[in-house]
């Protein structure tokens, strides 16, 4: 499918300078004009607010704000102009902890380093032609940490879309938003 990506806003964000250099990049590559970078995850979200771009690839180490500060103000604070972007972030360490972790903040993508061309273009790929919906509960706000649907599925329903959540009527939520109501006066 072609896009016309010199339309989209892309921020990297890498305290390391060949790092934003290299994805840049490979990103210009694909077809991306305009690029945005920020060498801290402080300045990444001042231009975050100001520019809103469509997507961030975003270092995981860095200081005094790493990527997975900057994913958790970016999903919560006030001032962040849209919480749902898509949040790729980078890492050279790839243990299942890891990955966890930065799903569980919010991240929307996780992206190997060192890493090629063909990997950034299977992360963008993914945040362009399979977003995913957000989730947001007391505790997590971000994409939904579901993959796939497995058919086979026996445990507890969680989300609104499963197919036999007991919350799927309308009925069942304008209950709950009642009771919700009335303990809040008692």
């Amino acid at each position: 499918m072609t896009y016309r990506l010199d339309h989209v806003k892309v921020l990297i964000v890498d305290d390391m300078r060949p790092m934003l250099e290299i994805c840049k990049m490979i990103l210009e590559t694909f077809g991306f004009t305009n690029i945005l970078t920020a060498d801290s995850g402080e300045k990444a979200f001042q231009i975050f607010c100001k520019e809103n771009p469509d997507f961030i690839i975003t270092d995981w180490h860095m200081e005094p704000m790493n990527g997975l500060e900057l994913t958790r103000k970016i999903r919560s604070d006030p001032m962040s102009p849209n919480r749902f972007v898509p949040v790729i972030m980078m890492s050279g360490f790839s243990s299942r902890l890891r990955v966890e972790d930065a799903r569980d903040c919010g991240i929307t993508e996780f992206l190997v380093k060192p890493f090629k061309a063909q990997d950034v273009y299977s992360r963008v790929f993914q945040v362009i032609e399979k977003p995913r919906q957000f989730v947001s509960t007391e505790v997590f706000f971000g994409p939904d940490r579901r993959r796939k649907i497995i058919g086979d599925y026996k445990g507890p329903r969680r989300r609104d879309v499963d197919p036999d959540h007991p919350m799927r009527n309308n009925e069942d939520k304008e209950l709950l938003k009642q009771l919700s109501r009335e303990t809040k006066n008692i």
